[in-house]
């Protein structure tokens, strides 16, 4: 096995051991690049004079037994092109940011630096994290790495890309409604959106603040536990940090037994909404034989109803667009960033915002304004806060009964790139499975659980978690993929 294809866990054991060095691994990790990346476009830029040298200090720390508290020294790990690195670009994606370069680190990569990770490179995504397929990125189209025709997701497709390709360990995303969870889903890897308010979100560019987490993708659930320990706990910068105390994810998945805890008589809800007609039988089918797996592994299958599901959709898009209006309303060329002149202050903005963005975002920026107009506030906007809130009860109803839920990740496996182009509601409708968990605040993962046949493309399963229950979330996820070997498998690079 090459170097770049290890996990987290045997990754930290080998350099602990001193059989292998931090350079080795992160060279291993730019050959990878190197090879495929022309292919993939998971990365928008990469410093690898910055990465060695990091390399070379984590290193140093190791040869010293400087491991201790440092659960990531030397793993790379690379971030989505939406969160701030000190010296470092930062597009979103997006041309109206021009040649912008981060003047601090988001509290989520300083974390990650305490831990040793060598934190490098930026990766593709939907241009301000508005897509589900990584097509309305400003810098080209990333592909799947199981099959370079289709997307890999979105939007944050850049960073399930890289982890799916093994060109870095593990990677930072954000999930406003399904942004991890669903390209994790779609290139065969894990994707973890953690509960709101559990990982701080100073330092990343702001898409609807109410909806945004950031999380990791990595190779396997225990990357995960890792990497949400490392990155989780409250922060003063950000006013909707939780000051709650952060479990050790990881050590919780070993257990009393070799194998791990078990989940022997445990509840997992299966919601009858989300059995929905238009759902891919192939990915029924693997939703079906995982529920399987959890009854022989010991857990209980419950169905459970999640009776306002059928607005979630209409909901999200209220919110998540009027939110973006505002957000989106500091880029006007005078402060940072790219810049048309204009005669007078509303030419200059109508002009570098008409250049700056591109249809999506002009799409989401309209839609917003609207609903947030005078006249219209109260049928739209108050209404989908109102009817949020009743989707939120559905979810803490459901968890009086279970301890998670199971559903599908996405309808389909990944569709080809531009079929869904022209037809954005068709597109909004590839998260139908995945904006619920956004709206109520809540954990859920997403993991493989089968492929398609022809052509092979991953499936994955979501798991649903109560606020702040990762860590029953990630036994639950752990104890699936023991049973299972889909997690292991690779594209065909």
């Amino acid at each position: 096995m090459q170097l770049n294809q290890l996990t987290i866990s045997e990754l930290t054991a080998k350099l602990a051991r001193r059989e292998v060095s931090a350079r080795e691994v992160l060279q291993s990790c730019l050959d990878q690049i190197g090879r495929v990346d022309g292919k993939i476009h998971a990365f928008l830029s990469h410093d690898a004079d910055d990465a060695l040298a990091q390399a070379d200090a984590a290193d140093k720390l190791l040869s010293e037994g400087g491991s201790a508290g440092r659960p990531l020294l030397g793993v790379p790990v690379a971030v989505k092109d939406v969160l701030a690195v000190k010296d470092q670009p930062l597009n979103c994606g997006s041309k109206i940011l021009g040649q912008f370069v981060s003047p601090y680190n988001a509290t989520v990569v300083d974390k990650l630096k305490a831990a040793g990770a060598i934190v490098f490179g930026r990766l593709n995504m939907d241009e301000f994290a508005m897509g589900s397929s990584t097509e309305n990125s400003a810098f080209g189209v990333t592909r799947n790495p199981w099959d370079p025709t289709r997307i890999p997701g979105g939007s944050s497709g850049g960073s399930a890309a890289a982890v799916a390709a093994d060109e870095v360990i593990a990677a930072l995303g954000s999930d406003t409604g399904g942004s991890i969870r669903q390209p994790a889903a779609l290139c065969g890897c894990v994707g973890l959106k953690p509960t709101y308010g559990r990982v701080s979100r100073y330092g990343l560019v702001a898409f609807a603040s109410s909806l945004d987490q950031i999380g990791p993708f990595t190779k396997n659930v225990r990357d995960a536990a890792t990497m949400l320990g490392v990155m989780g706990g409250h922060d003063p910068r950000d006013s909707t940090s939780v000051p709650q105390p952060v479990p050790d994810y990881a050590a919780a998945l070993t257990g009393s037994s070799p194998d791990g805890p078990t989940i022997k008589g445990l509840k997992l809800g299966l919601p009858k909404e989300y059995l929905i007609g238009g759902l891919d039988a192939e990915v029924k089918s693997a939703v079906d034989a995982a529920v399987k797996t959890f009854q022989e592994l010991g857990a209980e299958i419950v169905e459970i109803s999640l009776p306002h599901t059928d607005y979630a959709v209409a909901t999200y898009y209220i919110i998540a667009t009027a939110e973006a209006s505002a957000n989106l309303a500091r880029f006007d060329g005078i402060r940072y960033g790219r810049r048309v002149d204009g005669a007078d202050p509303v030419e200059l903005y109508s002009k570098t915002r008409g250049a700056g963005f591109g249809d999506e975002v002009k799409r989401r920026i309209i839609l917003g304004t609207y609903v947030l107009s005078s006249g219209y506030y109260d049928a739209y906007y108050l209404r989908a806060q109102k009817v949020r809130t009743l989707i939120r009860n559905d979810f803490l109803k459901a968890y009086e009964t279970v301890d998670a839920i199971i559903t599908p990740t996405t309808p389909t496996a990944a569709f080809k790139i531009g079929e869904k182009s022209d037809d954005p509601l068709q597109m909004y409708l590839s998260d139908i499975f995945t904006i619920s968990c956004n709206l109520a605040g809540i954990c859920g993962i997403s993991l493989p659980c089968g492929f398609t046949k022809n052509p092979k493309l991953p499936i994955g399963l979501q798991l649903l978690g109560r606020p702040f229950g990762e860590a029953t979330l990630l036994q639950i996820a752990h104890a699936y993929e023991r049973g299972t070997g889909w997690h292991s498998e690779k594209p065909p690079l």
